[in-house]
């Protein structure tokens, strides 16, 4: 782009939020040699951002059951940006099932999803041996991977620490904190940001961290359901992330009792050992997103807001990275890109 996002007055930026919006463009900004200012309210990532909740799998085919095609192309990106800048990705896969009196849906998520093959009960064990005579039939992702959520926005931020970035405690919606007239803001606070942004909604998420050693898993496993879906996420040492309920409300206070019983009684479907598992912690949340969910990269000045990122948190961050680092280093206008709507 040719204007003043680009002059050389603006080799500094302020990053608005360290969730995994905010992490990823202030490491995309400095490795192209921009300095950064990081600003958020807790000053690290923890509980109260969305993406400590988060699966952390970068499943860009199996999420074409459902979302849009830039989800899939855009997430392709991400395994390979996510081990350059943070690390310990697994590249395992990802095992799609569903218990015989929903085998219809294992036909429908396999007509609308590519990139996949089709297992017996042998295949199925050989992958995943504690899931042996199970199941019958499954689809099998090979090109996808998963990470650790937390684990990797502690490298982001400690990556950013060695080029000199610190993460400023302070409140992000200031006026006084980075004002938009000082330099180029990009906002990446999430749902916080819908005090500007007049059509982001919350699509609240329900998870869990379960405890089961008697079960060994080795990579994402998606059990269908035509009601809600179950992802069982390896966190290591026995630990899993259950996840995730979708529903249309902003509540971010409270799980309710079916929501957990509907996880439970899915995780006890695939595995009995699970129904006497540890429950460690209880998760929720609400992802940020635009009425067709899927992210913008909205200019408003010199305020660049980095939002919408829905259930793709991890998946599409890298790409969104990109794009909004090319905004200030002279590359090509993002795809993404939402200059029509006023702020709030």
């Amino acid at each position: 782009m040719s204007d003043s996002l680009t002059s050389p007055s603006n080799r500094s930026v302020t990053v608005l939020g360290a969730g995994v919006a905010g992490l990823s463009v202030a490491t995309e900004l400095a490795r192209r040699g921009i300095g950064v200012s990081l600003v958020d309210r807790a000053g690290a990532p923890g509980p109260g951002a969305c993406s400590w909740w988060a699966g952390g799998m970068l499943a860009p085919f199996c999420e074409g059951e459902s979302a849009e095609e830039p989800v899939t192309r855009l997430g392709q990106e991400a395994a390979d940006w996510w081990d350059a800048a943070a690390g310990g990705v697994t590249r395992a896969g990802t095992l799609v099932l569903a218990l015989g009196r929903d085998r219809s849906e294992l036909d429908r998520f396999a007509r609308r999803t590519e990139r996949h093959e089709t297992l017996g009960p042998e295949a199925i064990a050989a992958l995943e041996p504690d899931l042996a005579g199970r199941f019958n039939r499954a689809l099998f992702f090979a090109d996808e991977a998963h990470l650790d959520p937390r684990a990797t926005l502690k490298a982001l931020r400690d990556g950013l620490a060695r080029r000199g970035v610190t993460v400023e405690t302070g409140d992000p919606a200031a006026n006084g904190v980075a004002a938009a007239g000082e330099g180029v803001v990009f906002d990446c606070r999430g749902f916080a940001a819908r005090d500007r942004l007049a059509d982001l909604r919350g699509v609240k998420g329900e998870m869990l961290v379960l405890r089961c050693p008697d079960v060994s898993l080795t990579r994402p496993v998606r059990l269908l359901h035509p009601r809600i879906p179950l992802y069982i996420v390896p966190r290591g040492d026995g630990v899993y992330m259950l996840g995730a309920t979708m529903i249309e409300s902003s509540d971010r206070s409270r799980v309710t009792a079916r929501s957990l019983l509907e996880m439970l009684t899915s995780a006890y479907a695939l595995h009995p050992a699970f129904g006497e598992a540890e429950v460690l912690e209880i998760g929720v949340d609400a992802r940020p997103a635009f009425p067709d969910n899927l992210p913008r990269i909205r200019r408003r000045g010199a305020r660049i807001h980095v939002n919408g990122l829905y259930r793709h948190g991890f998946l599409l961050a890298p790409a969104m990275a990109r794009m909004a680092a090319d905004l200030v280093t002279g590359g090509p206008r993002p795809e993404v890109m939402d200059e029509d709507r006023p702020e709030r």
